[in-house]
């Protein structure tokens, strides 16, 4: 993982840590893994889906009881990403603050990358 010494690789707002921890209380799951892929209209989109099972490869965060696991290859895109849950009047969901992003679509889910 790309990491700096006492720095966490991603973290989490407290309203994200709320979210992720009753999601993992409900399903009695391990907790949410997240990563990219190619698609949308800027070219990558987060993934975030539940995990049974941590995957050795998977770099594993945890903070205040929540559990995020960082899918291999979407390690270098992440670092340093902050992760929050909004709940507005028109929708509710989590929210990626990732200073690697270059460029964003209008609906903030499709991102781009340096050199992508």
């Amino acid at each position: 993982m790309f990491a700096i010494p006492g720095k966490a690789a991603v973290t989490m707002t407290p309203a994200a840590v709320t979210q992720i921890t009753k999601l993992m209380s409900r399903d009695g799951r391990e907790g949410l893994r997240i990563g990219v892929k190619k698609g949308g209209c800027a070219g990558m989109e987060y993934t975030m889906e539940y995990v049974d099972t941590v995957d050795p490869h998977d770099e594993v965060i945890e903070q205040d009881g929540a559990r995020v696991m960082i899918a291999p290859m979407a390690q270098m895109f992440l670092f340093g990403t902050e992760i929050d849950y909004e709940v507005t009047l028109l929708e509710s969901g989590f929210r990626f603050n990732n200073p690697n992003v270059t460029e964003a679509c209008g609906c903030g889910e499709s991102i781009k990358f340096e050199g992508m």
